[in-house]
Formats: C-alpha cells, structure tokens, sequence
C-alpha cells in the first residue's frame, strides 16, 4: 500500500473529507490522492491557487498578508488553509505555497523553500521546508510526500 492509499483509507475510517489549496505543486497533490480508487467518497476538491490573484480572488487571502510578507510565507499558508476549510466545509484541509525553482528565489527565500499547512478539525500546523535546488520536479514530489506524511501524522 503506497502512501496515498494509506491516506484515503485513513480519511475514510476518520470519516474525514479533504480539500486541498496547492500552488507550487499545480494539482500534483490532488492527483496523488484521487488516483487513488475510492477517493471521490474522502476528497472533496482539489484548488490550484497559482497566483497571487487567484489566491485573493478564490482563496479570500487579503492582499495585505501577500504585500508584507509575501505569497511564499507562514501567514499566507495559514491564512490559505483556513479559509479553504471554511470554503470547502471539509475537515481534512491542506495548502501548499512555494518556490519550486528553477528560479524565482531570493537569499531570504530560496528555491526549494515551501511552506505546508495541515488542518483536521480545529488543529493547525504549518510546517516550512526547505527541499534546496535540487530541481522543480524533485521539489514537487518532496513537497507532496511530506504533505500526505504530516496529514497522516494529524489524523492519528
């Protein structure tokens, strides 16, 4: 059983759907899970906020959080996660927001560096990882494994 199978068997004995708001990932996320079989009865949906845009107009993250700190940041990753949790309506959330390279980054904020937010009812983790330059398709597939890991480390 891989890793995303583990996932939806959790939720489903949790009881728990999912929604997931991801961004340097662009759906990769979402693809994990619901090639999962059985996954439509636990995934509820699946947003790509790629944009800044996209992540004020569907997300409702007020500018003033991305002017000061910027889309790659703690608070924007928060503030994603839980307002997904109010859009959705699904106890199980997740956002994503980074930089997957190859360039992009700054001294403050380099490539590789992605923060990940967990919701599973009122509990909130945001976990910053920094998977270096190692390549865009690398980061992706990190940032995703750690996703489904500290999902499954909440749900337990």
């Amino acid at each position: 059983m891989n890793l995303s199978q583990k996932i939806v068997s959790l939720l489903k004995k949790k009881k728990l759907k999912l929604a997931v708001a991801e961004s340097c990932t662009g759906g990769m996320l979402s693809s994990a899970i619901i090639s999962v079989g059985g996954s439509s009865k636990v995934f509820s949906m699946g947003l790509v906020t790629y944009s800044n845009q996209a992540k004020t107009s569907i997300l409702k993250i007020p500018k003033q959080i991305i002017n000061k700190n910027g889309a790659v940041s703690v608070q924007c990753c928060l503030a994603m996660v839980n307002n997904l949790s109010k859009i959705s309506k699904s106890k199980a959330c997740i956002s994503i927001t980074g930089i997957a390279g190859p360039k992009g980054g700054s001294k403050q904020k380099p490539v590789g560096l992605v923060y990940i937010g967990v919701k599973i009812g009122k509990k909130v983790i945001v976990n910053k990882c920094n998977f270096k330059n190692k390549g865009r398709a690398f980061i992706q597939k990190q940032t995703v494994k750690k996703a489904l890991n500290l999902l499954a480390d909440l749900i337990r």
